[in-house]
């Protein structure tokens, strides 16, 4: 593998807490750029995959990261993506979930030199957490727990190798903050609910990317990554990203889902938690109340 190739910023990260609404802007670009009558495939989103990807690790960098300890794999990343950048012959969205972190040589885990900007999609932490909990099969407690664990990672297992890397999420608080309050790239945010009731953001975030389409292919793209055209499509040939254990990965995507299956003491403990973040998103009103 050739480290010294020119590298320029060509890398347009997809970044989110887990369960807040990437996979579906990720469809949505998958129908832009295909601008087909028909809706996409759920399951050719390789041009969006995800950051952590082992497989892409290994491909790239011609070494198996199940030889190489945590702190190995780290220490590459940014390399990874360096070279992935260097490749790329125009620029390419690449979902994470990881917060935004640096590694133990002071580098940005994502490469300073190959990202260009990055939007961020946020979600109402209790909509998340209820998400969340049949993601992983855990009770709902657990879940809310996870987000309120400032060392919370995702398949960070010893007793089994995951299909992706360890992924170092913090509290869901310091995952927002990590992205949104860093100052080496420019970041979009945009919120999962306005994704719903807001069909603007979406030419908005690609006008932010650089991408440029008619409003007929954004409205077309639109209507082929609706929910219920994702749930279709799932119960019809499953969707390989769907997690081990879980009955299925478009559940709802609704809204508010929360108030019917989170436990007021759940609720309170995200508060307490979260409180100024999920104030400055109007997730919930000075005085603590849910907003949504």
């Amino acid at each position: 593998m050739t480290w010294f190739k020119m590298i320029s910023k060509k890398i347009i990260w997809l970044a989110s807490y887990p369960k807040s609404g990437n996979t579906w802007f990720r469809i949505f670009l998958a129908n832009v750029f295909s601008n087909q009558a028909e809706p996409v495939d759920i399951n050719s989103l390789y041009d969006t995959t995800i950051a952590s990807s082992r497989q892409m690790f290994d491909d790239t960098a011609g070494i198996a990261s199940a030889d190489l300890i945590k702190e190995e794999i780290e220490r590459l990343r940014p390399y990874i993506y360096d070279h992935i950048a260097s490749e790329a012959k125009e620029n390419l969205f690449l979902k994470i979930h990881d917060a935004f972190t640096f590694t133990k040589e002071g580098r940005p885990l994502t490469s300073e030199k190959a990202s260009l900007k990055a939007i961020y999609i946020i979600r109402n932490p209790f909509d998340v957490a209820v998400s969340l909990t049949h993601h992983l099969s855990v009770p709902v407690e657990k879940a809310v727990e996870a987000m309120c664990n400032e060392n919370y990672a995702f398949c960070n297992h010893y007793d089994r190798l995951p299909n992706q890397l360890e992924q170092k999420l913090l509290s869901w608080s310091q995952h927002v903050k990590s992205w949104t309050d860093q100052t080496i790239l420019p970041v979009k945010l945009i919120r999962y609910e306005d994704m719903q009731t807001q069909p603007e953001v979406f030419p908005e975030s690609l006008n932010f990317s650089g991408v440029h389409v008619s409003e007929e292919v954004i409205a077309k793209a639109i209507k082929n990554s609706n929910f219920n055209e994702l749930q279709k499509q799932e119960k019809e040939k499953g969707f390989k990203e769907r997690a081990h254990g879980a009955s299925s990965f478009f559940r709802k995507g609704k809204v508010g889902d929360w108030r019917e299956e989170l436990p007021m003491k759940c609720v309170k403990k995200l508060i307490d938690a979260h409180f100024d973040v999920m104030k400055h998103y109007d997730y919930i009103d000075e005085n603590g109340n849910p907003i949504y």
